[in-house]
């Protein structure tokens, strides 16, 4: 068996060895000051992966992908879109926490995970794609898209549209739709408006698997 301090994960396709694995890795420093890893959730075989940037202080806390306040939209954004969250595997592209802390308090300040992490992580995230093998991959945000389709990935030009994996990836990830992640969603300063088009995507996402 690899290594699982590193960015290795095992060869197996069982979601509950690699998760094991998983809580181990330090192939970045991230896991340094993140409370755990923050692995995956979701059914073996489920039709749909979806893939967000990073655990947040809640999941981070829970050791939970998509628990906290972009969670609960999610959860709402997927109900009226026709998806069941239960049928979904959930994960993201890095699967530490990073933050910085606040000048005055322990609030943990969310920051976005560099490429290197994202590579670092990005095994694992292929791993889960191996074990699941859906039909369909939802990337929530720039970093989760450009985890997969790689750096020059432009969301905003490719936001709702059907989407051709890299050849690389042909037979792990059938097809593709990259949207907005939850969280920008909440930032937005129309949140009605942003809310509308991001369940929209989602809308066409459930078109996609017929």
């Amino acid at each position: 068996m690899p290594d699982s301090r590193g960015a290795d994960p095992p060869d197996t396709t069982d979601l509950g060895r690699l998760r094991s694995a998983a809580s181990c890795c330090q192939g970045c420093p991230l896991y340094q000051d993140a409370t755990q890893t923050v692995f995956g959730e979701g059914p073996a075989g489920a039709k749909v992966l979806v893939v967000g940037e990073q655990p947040g202080d809640q999941e981070d806390l829970a050791g939970e992908p998509f628990v906290g306040p972009a969670g609960k939209l999610l959860d709402r954004a997927f109900e009226e879109a026709g998806f069941d969250r239960r049928s979904l595997y959930v994960t993201n592209a890095v699967k530490h926490f990073k933050f910085k802390r606040a000048e005055r308090g322990k609030r943990r300040i969310h920051q976005k995970p560099g490429r290197t992490e994202v590579l670092a992580c990005r095994p694992w995230l292929l791993a889960e794609l191996r074990a699941v093998g859906p039909d369909l991959v939802l990337l929530l945000g720039a970093t989760a898209a450009q985890s997969l389709l790689g750096a020059k990935f432009r969301l905003t030009a490719h936001r709702g549209e059907p989407l051709e994996p890299p050849e690389e990836l042909a037979g792990l990830v059938p097809s593709a739709m990259a949207t907005v992640h939850p969280s920008a969603v909440l930032r937005a300063p129309d949140r009605d408006d942003a809310y509308a088009a991001f369940v929209a995507d989602l809308r066409a996402a459930v078109k996609l698997l017929g």
